[in-house]
């Protein structure tokens, strides 16, 4: 039936090399597919752009997608007529035979991702309590990563698998053993070991989108869970790039594991003469007018004594980390300029005292050494 319907390019284009023609009849048949494609979708797009939104974005979703699809089935009808030797015509159905596999993979990964991206419209990070849309949000874009990467790697193998010449390296990705796949082997397995450091993260969420961590001396926010590294924007807007499977192999500080709330420490040194009752009073007042905190935590310890200060540790607590980091500033701020104001005689200061003459008489020890 094909070689009847393009009877008429060969019979005129008869005198190309094989090779030629055949290039030229694949082109002219992913063209007329591409045509009718680009039409299709136009009418399609214009006739649900008020009646079925969904459907729309859908389409748009889906548009490289479906023009694949369609060259594959042009080129798949037109091979069938190509002016080919045996062994050339196989060669060619190995590369559709190819193009199938990537066809399905692109297919499953589209699929996927529409589904979870529907599944996490619900789900907001930019709100104050958002502990369960981060916890959400982490665990279907970790496994939809990791579901990716594994499609790949058996589309990979099926690919290759196809041509003869090269079918030993698809089995080697399918079995991972043997000689030929050693080289492979080796070469992906930090792949495997993210794949599935990005797995146990998804299911035991040590870290989450948006969590607080300290990495490396590092404080900073979670800002992309990818499918073999994360990136970390430090508070001071760089980016530290860390491996997944660093959060299954070396301890970290998650600050908002649990709980995005964080109580917040501020260290001061005073004199002993400082009153640290009228101090605990004045906290419990200035933290009143203060929105960054939260209500819960205001409390002041004396930590320490040494010979010439105290040590005070207050206690704040706040909803966020980066309000804490706010509200410590600024308690801070606010305590130093209350002991500078109301009692100045408390701040630190180095106190001297004048030799008596009984321990160091003019003329005495000194003068004699001297001498």
């Amino acid at each position: 039936m094909p070689e009847e319907q393009f009877a008429p390019f060969l019979a005129v284009f008869g005198w190309m090399p094989a090779w030629v023609a055949t290039m030229l009849l694949l082109g002219l048949a992913a063209s007329a597919a591409l045509l009718l494609h680009a039409v299709v979708v136009k009418m399609l797009m214009v006739a649900t752009a008020r009646r079925a939104p969904d459907m729309n974005t859908l389409l748009k979703q889906t548009k490289a997608l479906t023009a694949a699809i369609m060259v594959f089935i042009a080129c798949t009808i037109a091979a069938q007529a190509v002016p080919l030797e045996e062994a050339s015509r196989a060669t060619l159905g190995s590369v559709l035979g190819a193009g199938l596999v990537a066809i399905i993979a692109w297919l499953a990964i589209t699929a996927i991702h529409i589904t979870t991206d529907t599944y996490l419209r619900r789900f907001r990070i930019d709100v104050a309590d958002n502990l369960r849309a981060r916890k959400q949000v982490t665990q279907v874009r970790l496994l939809r990563r990791a579901v990716d990467t594994l499609i790949v790697v058996l589309a990979l193998g099926a690919g290759l698998m196809t041509f003869d010449s090269v079918r030993q390296y698809g089995v080697s990705i399918f079995a991972s053993a043997g000689a030929a796949g050693l080289v492979l082997g080796f070469a992906a397995r930090p792949v495997l070991e993210n794949l599935i450091a990005g797995i146990q993260i998804a299911l035991t969420q040590p870290i989450r989108i948006d969590d607080a961590v300290v990495i490396e001396g590092e404080w900073g926010w979670i800002e992309e869970i990818g499918s073999t590294y994360v990136v970390i924007r430090i508070w001071d807007w760089r980016r530290l790039i860390v491996p997944l499977v660093y959060f299954i192999q070396t301890p970290f500080a998650n600050w908002t594991r649990e709980s995005a709330s964080i109580i917040g420490t501020v260290f001061l040194h005073a004199d002993y003469t400082l009153p640290v009752d009228e101090m605990r009073a004045y906290l419990k007042e200035l933290l009143k007018d203060m929105p960054l905190w939260d209500g819960n935590v205001a409390v002041i310890h004396v930590t320490e004594a040494t010979a010439r200060t105290i040590e005070l540790r207050v206690l704040v607590s706040a909803r966020t980390s980066p309000e804490a980091w706010d509200l410590r500033c600024a308690v801070r701020e606010k305590l130093v300029a209350w002991m500078r104001d109301s009692h100045p005689a408390s701040l630190p200061v180095v106190r001297s005292m004048p030799q008596s003459q009984d321990r160091d008489p003019p003329g005495g020890i000194l003068a004699e050494a001297e001498t």
